[in-house]
């Protein structure tokens, strides 16, 4: 092999990796390389005079060569996965969770933080340093250091094991969505408008089959079963929509093992279930915290979306099955305001919503984002931006992948390829956003999809603007449900209408949205919140219900999903946002287990928070830009509710949210 790209000093603009050089064997040795940089550099702290230095800001730069392989590689599989990239990733994945345990359960290790936490007072920490080692000493503790020999060697082989059946649920789901198709033949396509049909062809040209073609990327799957006539269609891709991780892939037996193993490993830690254990380490800190508010929304929510479908049943003249609703909502919202994707989409190009962005960044924050052709990327539909300050200077690469394709998994998130950090002098973030808009000429998006865009772009700002000097306390390295926070209440700003009559421009004429557009699209905003509201609340009741469960290694994931279904009320023509066997969120990671309630813990605080922008009467009020921006620096420098009180004045108060959704009841 030649020269491992991974394993040397890039000199690309910013330090970005050179992917154009990189192949999949340079990963193996990279990692066994950076695995064992790490082992040695733990046993140089464990020999070292312990100090805050020597132990904690030592561990801070320990596995700096596997961090950077590390996050290459796995942001590559997620985006552009290959047969090579997934067998290394069924290799490694194993491998390198087992290696962060033996960090992680080093009793040495642990013992030296334990002494530094003890004599804290003594030790002239900064603020910053002083909450780095709390939370240093709680993750190795939540993490089993404290256990005896026998149980970390137990919690390792869990971590590994959990470790393999993450990635395999993962590719299972990926696997099922890269196969099915639908073709479309000429007399199939009533009722999809020219975005929708151009998007199904790109999707045929791009699978090497000639036509239109519809497939499970919620950009593709979402139109078809909104704009569709043809209800029998309709049905067979959402029947396809919701089996994925049923079929000859059958994620439900790596569920139980997933749910079984968590629960064990909770067990050892002495709580008595893993939700338990994982809320104990957020803001919500109790489960019953969290059902408490999920329970709030639940029954407004419930009442909303049966009123909702009565009027969609008195359109269509007969019942509404799950595959209905998007379409005769859709009509709905049409007949209501006057308004459809149909009129919007022209006005929202990708480069328009680009542009919205990119100056809602500058108006709040200073900064603003020149495009450089020059920086190396992965693929030619990503692009690449210099974040600069208003002076002028370099503060960050943002990476931009818009486009759905084979290979890269669904749905929107935000990653980086690097962490800002000025432990050892100023190292500046890069961010990436991944979306799986249907790609198309010029690319158009829906008002969701905008949305999502500026929810994906709160967390790229949430990276790109962290000051935190060390590295684990960098950017979104917050609590799990403070997380959605940062990106959740930079959605707000695409309602802004100085930001849609700036940037929402009509495609091929440059027209600006016309004001009755406007004024129906703000109108039309909380259509359908009863909908939305029950397809999120019931995934997020599963969600904590799936992780108290008392013997999950026994579980029926499919009959305990309708039981559990039955016993919440379901609207029947409603469905889970994520049934467990393709919930990504939970089962392939442990990022969102017994936690995703988070969004909407989070949108209480983004709810509120925007409220003040509108109590002061400027979305863009000096002010609080600044005080904000005090919350995208900080990283988990702070305590996040110490930090909202400081934004707000005052607590959230959850009023805020039943008001953003059209909730509240008189």
């Amino acid at each position: 092999m030649t020269e491992n790209p991974l394993l040397t000093a890039w000199t690309t603009p910013f330090g970005v990796p050179p992917f154009d050089l990189i192949r999949p064997e340079h990963f193996p040795p990279a990692f066994d390389q950076g695995m064992a940089e790490q082992r040695a550099e733990i046993a140089a702290i464990a020999a070292a005079p312990s100090s805050f230095a020597t132990t904690v800001e030592a561990l801070e730069r320990s596995g700096r060569t596997l961090d950077r392989v590390r996050s290459v590689f796995f942001n590559l599989v997620s985006s552009q996965a290959t047969e090579a990239l997934q067998a290394i990733e069924r290799d490694y994945a194993p491998r390198l969770a087992r290696h962060r345990a033996e960090v992680t359960l080093d009793p040495g290790l642990f013992a030296r933080v334990s002494d530094l936490l003890a004599r804290r007072d003594e030790l002239g920490l900064a603020p910053d340093q002083d909450r780095l080692l709390v939370r240093l000493e709680s993750g190795l503790r939540r993490g089993g250091a404290a256990l005896d020999a026998a149980g970390r060697e137990r919690m390792a082989a869990i971590s590994t094991r959990l470790a393999v059946l993450h990635t395999q649920f993962g590719q299972n789901v990926l696997a099922d969505e890269n196969e099915w198709q639908m073709a479309l033949a000429a007399d199939e396509l009533d009722g999809l408008p020219d975005f929708a049909i151009e998007a199904a062809r790109e999707s045929a040209r791009e699978r090497g089959v000639k036509g239109h073609v519809v497939t499970l990327s919620r950009s593709s799957i979402e139109p078809f079963l909104t704009f569709s006539t043809r209800r029998d269609l309709r049905e067979v891709a959402w029947a396809a929509w919701v089996a994925r991780g049923t079929g000859t892939r059958d994620n439900t037996v790596l569920i139980r093992e997933i749910l079984a193993l968590r629960r064990e490993r909770a067990r050892l830690l002495g709580h008595a279930d893993y939700a338990d254990w994982r809320l104990a380490d957020n803001m919500a800190r109790h489960p019953e915290a969290a059902g408490s508010l999920l329970r709030q929304v639940w029954e407004p929510a419930k009442r909303r979306a049966a009123a909702e479908r009565a009027e969609l049943e008195a359109l269509a003249g007969h019942a509404i099955a799950p595959w209905d609703w998007r379409h005769y909502a859709e009509r709905v919202r049409r007949a209501r305001h006057a308004v459809d994707e149909t009129l919007t989409k022209p006005y929202f190009s990708l480069e328009g919503m680009l542009r919205a962005v990119f100056d809602t960044a500058r108006r709040l924050f200073g900064v603003r984002f020149v495009e450089r052709p020059d920086i190396p990327v992965y693929h030619p539909d990503v692009r690449a931006f210099d974040m600069q300050d208003e002076a002028g200077a370099h503060r960050g690469v943002f990476l931009l992948d818009s486009f759905a394709r084979p290979g890269k998994k669904s749905g929107a998130w935000m990653s980086s390829f690097r962490s800002g950090e000025s432990l050892d002098g100023p190292v500046t973030p890069i961010v990436v956003n991944n979306n799986n808009i249907a790609k198309s000429s010029p690319a158009l998006l829906s008002f969701d999809e905008a949305r999502t865009l500026f929810h994906e772009f709160g967390h790229a700002l949430h990276g790109l603007l962290s000051t935190a000097k060390h590295p684990s306390q960098s950017g979104t390295a917050v609590l799990a449900d403070f997380v959605e926070f940062p990106s959740q209440v930079l959605e707000h700003w695409l309602e802004v209408p100085k930001i849609l009559r700036e940037h929402a421009r009509h495609h091929e004429t440059g027209e600006a949205l016309p004001d009755a557009l406007l004024n129906a699209i703000l109108a039309a905003r909380r259509e359908g919140q009863g909908f939305a509201t029950v397809e999120f609340v019931s995934s997020a009741l599963i969600d904590l219900a799936l992780h108290k469960h008392p013997e999950p290694e026994a579980l029926d994931v499919v009959a305990f999903e309708q039981e559990f279904l039955a016993g919440i009320d379901m609207p029947e023509a409603i469905g889970l946002r994520h049934r467990p066997p393709h919930f990504q969120h939970l089962f392939a990671g442990g990022g969102y287990a017994a936690g995703y309630y988070a969004y909407m813990w989070a949108e209480v605080l983004d709810a509120d928070a925007f409220e003040a922008f509108e109590e002061a009467g400027d979305p863009f009020d000096p002010a609080l830009s600044a005080r904000l921006k005090d919350i995208y620096q900080a990283g988990d420098t702070r305590d996040p509710m110490e930090l909202y009180v400081a934004f707000r004045g005052r607590p959230p108060q959850v009023d805020a949210l039943l008001r953003n959704r059209g909730l509240l009841e008189a």
